[in-house]
């Protein structure tokens, strides 16, 4: 496919997307206040999620998550730039002023960081908690929070809540102005597949085994 053909397949699909994404910040913006969009972008800012990650070494069962988690938090902003910059899609000229870039990458649009990390961490919760592998007998502060005390796993409404989050958090980056639909799709799906990808090749035994 060249290049004019390829432009004018993905124009109208962008035009089409930036009309809805422009549809929903408008409908929406009255009703919202954004300081309650801007709290759940602070939530999901990777300076904040990386650092409160840290609190699992609270909890022995939960630590052989620390380490694919975090690296796939450490993949997820770098293939996330890269893409970034490899598309290098303006974000909506209705963009909220208050947002300041980290770095270069972040003056694109396509895919949306924040929408990846919150279905990563949720995609990543979800999927640890299935295999169930965090039983055990000794429990933290932490713990009592997170885990059920009869089973061990991850407390059904922990995992639900996550979700809620995530959703929610990359729901918000539409309304705010900081992405378009497409932007928010692309990064949960990227988001969901860093986490298949964490879970599956970085676990810390796997590594070991590797050298």
């Amino acid at each position: 496919m060249s290049p004019s053909t390829a432009s004018s397949f993905i124009g109208p699909i962008l035009a089409v997307d930036a009309a809805v994404s422009t549809a929903i910040h408008t409908a929406a913006k009255p009703f919202l206040p954004p300081f309650i969009l801007l709290l759940l972008e602070i939530s999901a800012d990777f300076r904040f999620s990386f650092p409160v990650s840290l609190s699992l070494l609270l909890s022995p069962p939960l630590r052989p998550f620390l380490i694919p988690f975090l690296l796939g938090l450490l993949l997820d902003l770098i293939f996330v730039g890269i893409v970034k910059l490899i598309f290098r899609r303006p974000r909506p000229a209705y963009n909220h002023p208050s947002m300041s870039a980290a770095v270069s990458a972040d003056h694109y649009s396509f895919p949306s960081g924040h929408a990846s990390r919150v279905f990563f961490v949720a995609a990543s919760v979800h999927f640890f908690t299935s295999e169930a592998q965090v039983v055990s007998p000794s429990y933290s502060f932490l713990d009592g929070w997170v885990r059920d005390r009869g089973e061990g796993v991850v407390k059904g409404e922990v995992l639900v809540g996550v979700w809620i989050w995530a959703t929610v958090t990359a729901v918000s980056r539409i309304l705010l102005g900081r992405h378009y639909v497409l932007d928010v799709a692309a990064g949960a799906c990227l988001g969901v597949l860093e986490a298949l990808f964490a879970l599956r090749f970085l676990r810390f035994e796997q590594i070991l085994g590797w050298w």
